[in-house]
């Protein structure tokens, strides 16, 4: 199975392991399986920081080192997962959480996020 960690996750998963559900810290912590943030996570983290909406030491740069470091696979963004946003019903209205989803759809990914307006779409979560 191939999990897709949400940016609040990912950061968690850095810094406050403690704040993840149960289930997310175990998954988190299983080295046998197959862990994955986006790149559009680290664009994310850029935008917040540069606006000061976000307070996380070393930036972008700083995150994508640290998940590779971690064993977590960086995935980028292509045309299918911009075609799957199209699709979405408008039921989040965050352009970088509309395109987790859509990645999470496309690659059968299992969306690692607290977020209640994610759990809304047909995707599998977990938290």
């Amino acid at each position: 199975m191939k999990y897709l960690l949400d940016t609040h996750a990912a950061i968690w998963a850095l810094e406050e392991k403690e704040k993840l559900s149960p289930k997310a810290k175990s998954v988190v912590e299983d080295t046998k399986l197959t862990l994955y943030v986006s790149i559009v996570s680290a664009w994310e983290i850029a935008i917040k920081l540069s606006v000061g909406k976000l307070d996380f030491s070393g930036g972008s740069a700083f995150f994508l080192k640290e998940m590779q470091r971690n064993g977590i696979s960086i995935i980028n963004v292509d045309g299918t997962h911009i075609e799957c946003v199209e699709k979405l019903p408008l039921l989040h209205r965050d352009p970088f959480d509309r395109l987790l989803v859509a990645t999470a759809a496309t690659e059968g990914m299992t969306l690692i996020t607290i977020d209640e307006n994610i759990h809304k779409y047909d995707v599998p979560i977990l938290w």
